[in-house]
């Protein structure tokens, strides 16, 4: 495809709504996720955040780079015109970009990179988490 076929739109949440200077006890922790999450039911809104955004050609050849489940995952954008990778993700997503950053050219290396980066932090916190939409 074209680049001006589209372009891939990376967001991610612009305010966390955990305060991690709290300590919460596993059981509240589960609890508290558990209220983010229906809370798209009742109102709540999650303030996004672009991070990365590429041409949809340039995705495409990313997503050559990536192999086995890594890559399944990042190609469901091309049948659902969108995804979320969330904490359920890092374990699948982490190394596959680990090794692109190590090994990838540029500009995939850098993108890996940012993957990489947030994927962390996805691990670290698991509210946070990835929109990834297709924008024609």
């Amino acid at each position: 495809m074209a680049e001006y076929d589209g372009k891939v739109m990376f967001w991610t949440l612009r305010q966390k709504f955990v305060d991690d200077s709290v300590n919460v006890e596993e059981k509240s922790r589960q609890v508290m996720y558990y209220s983010l999450a229906i809370g798209h039911h009742v109102g709540v809104i999650d303030c996004l955040n672009v991070v990365l955004e590429c041409p949809l050609s340039q995705y495409e050849a990313w997503l050559g780079l990536l192999e086995g489940e890594a890559q399944r995952k990042m190609r469901g954008l091309l049948t659902f015109g969108e995804i979320v990778i969330d904490a359920s993700h890092v374990n699948t997503l982490a190394p596959a970009f680990a090794h692109l950053a190590a090994h990838a050219e540029a500009p995939w290396r850098g993108w890996s990179e940012q993957m990489l980066q947030h994927l962390q932090d996805i691990a670290q916190e698991p509210a946070i988490y990835l929109m990834v939409r297709l924008v024609r």
